[in-house]
């Protein structure tokens, strides 16, 4: 297939495209700038250049593409809900040339919306609009175009690891950096699902390639690693203090970290794992965390 992927320069992105070329398909990437157009030609992959900002500018991937994945997202969390809403605008953009066509549009989220509650680990057959995560938009927006008729596939992730990036433990830990201290909240019981790159790369593909409309999928190989052990890994690694806070500070230490610190993230991918036959093959969260590549953190 020819396949346009937006993102296609990112951290989940670069590694989808090494997996859509290993298993023969072509691909068209966007690129915002010439570095990244250099880069990805360099891999064999055709550009178009464009934005988030602009959804217009991505229709031209769109036109010539058997298939889409979508995988750009503005990470500037101090903007978190204005960039789930410009998320909105471009899933809309990517539909409307999608419309009337069987080519299939796979999507992300997160496993969040999965949660149905009681403390379970999120599951694929569950959408929980009630979720504080802003980014229920995005999902709500697939179902819109699932209702025109357009065949669209949703990619929910966990924290997405390497050596060198871990999902929203990069800027975690960038913050206990600047703080001088490792921090986390209460006992530190709550969890994080996990995954590592490579294996969520090998799962676009799969659901493009045996997917089907309107399923949600679960990039999760572990269903969760507690708070305490990410923290306490962390400051072994970083050489720093660890420190419990009681939950009303966490604002205050945190900033716009503090809606997530806190917060139960736990996903099954048993379903996901059923119908794909996926199975993760690669490093543990923890594993990783053990290697953290300083530079830069």
């Amino acid at each position: 297939m020819r396949v346009f992927l937006t993102g296609a320069t990112g951290f989940i992105g670069s590694h989808i495209v090494t997996e859509l070329l290993a298993a023969g398909h072509q691909v068209t990437g966007l690129a915002r700038s010439d570095n990244g157009e250099q880069v990805l030609r360099a891999k064999g992959v055709d550009v178009v250049r464009g934005n988030l900002e602009s959804p217009a500018s991505l229709l031209p991937g769109v036109d010539q593409a058997d298939a889409v994945i979508h995988t750009a997202f503005d990470h500037d969390f101090t903007h978190f809900a204005a960039n789930c809403e410009k998320d909105r605008r471009v899933i809309e953009a990517l539909g409307s040339v999608l419309k009337g066509t069987h080519r299939p549009l796979v999507m992300t989220s997160g496993v969040g919306l999965g949660d149905a509650g009681g403390g379970l680990p999120a599951t694929e057959a569950v959408q929980n609009f009630n979720h504080p995560n802003p980014r229920i938009i995005s999902e709500q927006t697939g179902n819109q175009l699932l209702e025109q008729g357009i065949d669209v596939r949703v990619m929910r992730l966990p924290q997405v690891h390497d050596t060198r990036k871990q999902g929203l433990l990069t800027p975690y830990i960038q913050l206990a950096l600047r703080k001088g201290t490792v921090a986390y909240t209460g006992e530190g019981t709550n969890r994080f699902s996990a995954c590592h790159v490579t294996d969520v790369a090998r799962l676009y593909r799969l659901v493009l390639e045996q997917g089907e409309a309107g399923k949600r999928y679960h990039a999760v190989a572990e269903e969760g690693v507690s708070m305490n052990a990410l923290a306490s890994t962390i400051a072994t690694r970083l050489g720093l203090p660890l420190t419990s806070l009681a939950p009303e500070q966490a604002e205050a230490h945190f900033g716009w970290f503090a809606m997530f610190v806190g917060m139960n993230l736990t996903a099954s991918a048993s379903w996901t794992q059923q119908q794909l036959g996926w199975i993760p093959e690669g490093p543990g969260l923890l594993a990783d965390l053990q290697h953290l590549e300083l530079t830069g953190a």
